[in-house]
């Protein structure tokens, strides 16, 4: 069912994004396949909403949303529910459990970065949170809560960019200590009706396993992420725009005196995608750019033309770049950038080519592969 009684801030501050079925039941799947006797387990889920995840004989539900929880027994009348803050006072006395119990966490977390600039003006502070599971994040919060319960398996939706980019994988701790990515799919965070279409972001159904070894991020770059587009990729496919010039401001590494051109701040490609690149004069949020490092910016200005072309699994990606490639290339993106930007005229050779835009094609053809969206 579709969240019905909440208005639209409070659903953004509660992140009460209700589940598609067909994503509950590929949670489902994954356990399956991964834990065949599932249903000897508790089955919890700590923002259950209208307790759509909740499948076996031995459920549990908990909400901060009183009515949310009302409507869940009245649907699924056969579980336990529980009607509070579930990242305060975390225990699994909170739930009549005790340490011997084997439990399962399942759901949908909301996840809503603090610092994100996506509908900030509508966000308010996060409800009273354990000191141990404190994030800028609240689904983060939800994973740090998971590992104070020692789930035996947890199988819950969050933003892939929790596992791929390097901080908000850190700032998993002790959860990434004692669990390990055993098995997931990535889908479209459009598959939600409620949430914006226009930039879809990835979401993983991740199942972890507790264990003694737990995961570091070489792992994460190592793992293949299988997507509901039956195309699987892992990060260390790509070389990244990273290892070439600074994504965030380098005041302090380079003098403004050497600055020939100011870029904005590169997140990530689906924040490229609603940004600027070259800026007419210098902000707080903009990188210096020197004339030895003008063909990498050039080279992310081009990139951001070809964003259309990109799948929406990779929108939390680092800009990815065959530099080998790119330097064959590299007067080719200069020029293109510099027609677009006249004022980088004075530092470059113009030039014209022909079949340009067949050349640039090709390029981002080979570099993305069967992930290429044409």
């Amino acid at each position: 069912m579709e969240q019905k009684h909440l208005g639209h801030k409070d659903t953004v501050n509660l992140g009460s994004y209700y589940t598609p079925p067909w994503l509950v039941d590929r949670v489902y799947s994954l356990l399956g396949k991964n834990v065949p006797d599932w249903d000897d387990y508790y089955i919890l889920d700590t923002s259950c909403g209208y307790g759509g995840f909740l499948r076996g004989p031995k459920t549990i539900g908990a909400d901060i949303d009183e009515q949310a929880v009302e409507t869940a027994k009245q649907m699924r009348s056969r579980g336990v529910y529980f009607n509070h803050n579930s990242l305060f006072g975390i225990s699994r006395s909170q739930y009549n459990l005790d340490k011997n119990e084997k439990i399962i966490i399942v759901g949908n977390p909301p996840y809503n970065d603090t610092t994100s600039i996506i509908r900030n003006d509508i966000k308010k502070t996060a409800s009273l949170r354990d000191a141990d599971v404190i994030s800028r994040d609240v689904g983060i919060s939800f994973l740090l809560s998971y590992d104070k319960l020692t789930a035996d398996f947890v199988c819950v939706l969050h933003p892939l960019s929790y596992l791929i980019k390097k901080t908000n994988f850190e700032a998993l701790g002790q959860f990434k200590s004692n669990y390990t990515l055993i098995d997931s799919v990535v889908v479209s965070s459009g598959v939600f009706s409620a949430t914006s279409k226009l930039t879809s972001f990835p979401i993983i159904i991740a199942l972890y396993e507790r264990n003694l070894f737990g995961m570091n991020y070489a792992y994460i770059q190592n793992y293949t992420f299988e997507t509901n587009d039956n195309k699987p990729f892992s990060i260390k496919e790509y070389d990244t725009i990273g290892n070439y010039i600074p994504k965030y401001p380098n005041h302090k590494m380079t003098s403004k005196h050497d600055a020939i051109a100011y870029f904005y701040t590169m997140r990530d490609i689906n924040a490229l995608k609603r940004a600027a690149t070259f800026l007419e004069k210098e902000t707080r949020a903009a990188m210096r750019v020197t004339k030895p490092k003008l063909s990498y910016y050039c080279y992310v200005d081009v990139f951001k033309d070809y964003i259309p072309h990109m799948p929406y699994y990779f929108g939390n990606s680092d800009i990815m770049i065959n530099n080998a490639y790119f330097r064959e290339l590299e007067s080719l993106f200069v020029s293109r950038s510099a027609r677009k930007h006249p004022k980088l005229a004075p530092y470059v050779e113009a030039g014209t080519y022909n079949d340009e835009e067949a050349a640039l094609t090709k390029y981002f053809k080979a570099l993305l592969g069967v992930h290429y969206v044409d």
